[in-house]
């Protein structure tokens, strides 16, 4: 049986899960990017580590049936499987206040960082390191010049990955409110965890 935990446009969750679970992340309405965070349970000062995880594969973003590593270089999470486009970035930090006042907003503006951590304390974490996620649907092109693009999520409602937790972890999950630049094509939405 599986439960299903509908994530509002610019909200975050936080579950417990325990190793050999499996979540699906699913973007519901298409175009919409997913931070994603994995903290162990036990000791949540070691999580996914976006620059661990490159070294450890050998790539920019694990494949299918490829693992995300730990800052202790430990498996954290398996990509099991993969149902959207497979673009996906390891390389952008969670949007926070200061991008936003850095982008022009003036007063507050919600953020995946603030997600993440309102996430956490309701799960007893407070003050977590705030580490650099993986981006689920998010479109950042490098050109040849090696310039990034901020491209809208190439999504199509109902595309989702599969990840296996590999210890015991904290899972976080933000439906990025960014609305400046064009990653959620102006209008975030929804993201939708299915517990497996």
């Amino acid at each position: 049986m599986s439960e299903t935990i509908r994530i509002p446009p610019r909200e975050g969750h936080a579950v417990r899960m325990s190793a050999g679970d499996r979540v699906r992340v699913i973007d519901p309405e298409g175009g919409q990017v997913a931070d994603v965070f994995a903290f162990c349970a036990d000791d949540v000062s070691e999580y996914h580590s976006a620059e661990h995880t490159r070294v450890y594969v050998n790539r920019l973003f694990p494949r299918a049936g490829e693992q995300f590593v730990t800052n202790r270089r430990r498996p954290i999470l398996t990509l099991e499987a993969d149902t959207s486009p497979g673009i996906h970035d390891m390389l952008c930090a969670a949007c926070d206040p200061s991008r936003y006042t850095g982008l022009g907003v003036e007063g507050w503006h919600a953020s995946c960082q603030e997600n993440l951590q309102k996430a956490m304390a309701a799960l007893g974490h407070e003050g977590i390191e705030i580490p650099q996620p993986i981006n689920l649907f998010m479109n950042i092109p490098v050109g040849d010049d090696w310039e990034i693009g901020w491209e809208p999520a190439p999504t199509s409602a109902g595309d989702a990955v599969t990840l296996r937790a590999e210890r015991d972890i904290v899972l976080a999950v933000s439906a990025c409110p960014q609305d400046i630049v064009r990653i959620n094509a102006g209008s975030p939405g929804p993201i939708d965890l299915e517990l497996l």
